[in-house]
């Protein structure tokens, strides 16, 4: 029983690091395409392009499964927003629903023996809709706001170059660390 106890406390313990390192990327690594953006005079355009903010937070669910990951998700954008004004208020909800959706679904992915790129698409696919369903009860059920229903289509489509990117970077990474691991192991 006591061993149990200190193996539960270690596994909650390297939960709360791995939520805490990829809350740490996933507010750094906006702030660096933000800084871009700013010396470039993109603005918050590069961020919004290439979604670096997702990248941590699907990789915490597909490597560390679905408590990590939607801690993650639901955190990330919760902490910039504190400390940078980034996501604004305005998109603030849809990116905790979006990134959530994300962790959670890809930590259940991880679980099951589909292909590493099939998981990834559907976690994707998962927070998209997600986040378009949102800004249309925004848009139809709330009607305390100036979206547009086109605004649900623009949320889905913005950053395709950035999904584009991480369809090549994700299962890489994913694959690496495994493959550490299973070294180490």
């Amino acid at each position: 029983m006591e061993h149990t106890m200190v193996r539960d406390k270690q596994s909650a313990a390297g939960a709360a690091l791995r939520i805490g390192l990829t809350v740490a990327a996933a507010v750094l690594l906006p702030q660096l395409f933000h800084a871009v953006g700013a010396i470039s005079g993109t603005g918050t355009a590069l961020g919004a392009a290439l979604l670096p903010m997702h990248i941590p937070v699907l990789l915490a669910g597909l490597l560390y499964g679905p408590v990590v990951g939607v801690a993650a998700g639901v955190l990330s954008p919760l902490l910039s927003a504190a400390v940078s004004d980034m996501p604004t208020a305005a998109l603030l909800p849809f990116m905790v629903l979006e990134l959530g959706v994300y962790g959670l679904t890809s930590g259940f992915l991880s679980r099951t023996g589909l292909h590493g790129f099939t998981k990834l698409l559907l976690a994707q696919l998962a927070g998209r809709a997600a986040r378009a369903l949102a800004v249309l009860t925004a848009i139809y059920l709330l009607r305390n706001t100036r979206l547009e229903p086109a605004a649900a289509w623009q949320f889905v489509t913005a950053g395709l170059f950035g999904i584009l990117i991480q369809w090549a970077v994700i299962p890489l990474l994913v694959k690496y660390i495994q493959d550490g691991r299973n070294q180490h192991a």
